[in-house]
């Protein structure tokens, strides 16, 4: 732990109970979810793998992934300067600079950054929703990470094909209402679909989130896996997500 590390008013130390390993959060600015958790346990990361997670947020990924794999390193790419800031003071609490390392920049200029077919893996829980029409302030950090303001969908895909080695697995998680886009757009950067798994609340609702693997330059074959539930009965999650939180 960095003796040196500060918690700020307004922020709060969340203890992820996996090796000891905490995070911190703004809750004015916007907290992880479930959906990164997910994406974290339907992610594949090989003993000495390099990764690149593309919209870190507050490092909650690459955190979570330099827990649970033997990757070599994880990197994190954020635009937000606050969100840099207190992801780095994360991963100084938890003494991880070794493994995991947040840089400030651009999803759309990712790779003139890191350069091309350099990661061995690229993660991303981009923003969800199309545009940011109608929004009281598209400024705002929460904005940001939920509307394709700063990047598209397109910008996302096209920049995870150029970071990824020959062969290298791009991990997604996003909503089922984009999944024709989604599909289209890997095709078009040739990312090959290799697995999808659809989440749903309860067993009897529709889906309202989808994990997806692609392989750089894959030959054309996937593999849809049985449904994801997250809740028994409201408020009790199913075995499995137990599982995928506790790794």
């Amino acid at each position: 732990m960095c003796d040196k590390t500060v918690i700020r008013p307004g922020e709060r130390l969340d203890d992820l109970e996996r090796n000891g390993l905490k995070i911190i959060q703004d809750p004015s600015r916007f907290c992880f979810g479930m959906d990164a958790v997910l994406l974290s346990g339907f992610a594949g990361v090989k003993q000495g793998e390099t990764v690149m997670d593309l919209g870190t947020g507050n490092g909650i990924i690459p955190i979570l992934l330099s827990a649970k794999t033997e990757g070599k390193h994880f990197t994190g790419l954020e635009i937000q300067p606050e969100n840099v800031d207190i992801a780095n003071r994360s991963i100084a609490y938890n003494g991880i600079g070794d493994r995991v390392t947040v840089t400030e920049g651009d999803i759309r200029q990712a790779s003139e950054t890191f350069g091309r077919s350099v990661f061995d893996v690229v993660t991303c829980n981009p923003p969800y929703m199309l545009n940011s029409h109608g929004l009281k302030n598209p400024d705002s950090a929460k904005a940001i990470a939920r509307h394709e303001i700063l990047c598209t969908l397109d910008d996302v895909l096209r920049e995870s094909a150029a970071l990824l080695k020959p062969n290298g697995r791009f991990y997604m998680v996003h909503r089922p209402f984009r999944l024709a886009e989604i599909i289209c757009g890997l095709k078009e950067y040739r990312l090959e679909p290799k697995r999808m798994r659809l989440v749903y609340p309860f067993i009897d609702k529709e889906p309202n989130m989808v994990l997806i693997e692609a392989v750089r330059g894959g030959r054309p074959r996937i593999t849809v896996e049985k449904p994801l539930i997250v809740y028994k009965e409201p408020g009790v999650y199913t075995d499995e997500i137990i599982e995928i939180y506790s790794f």
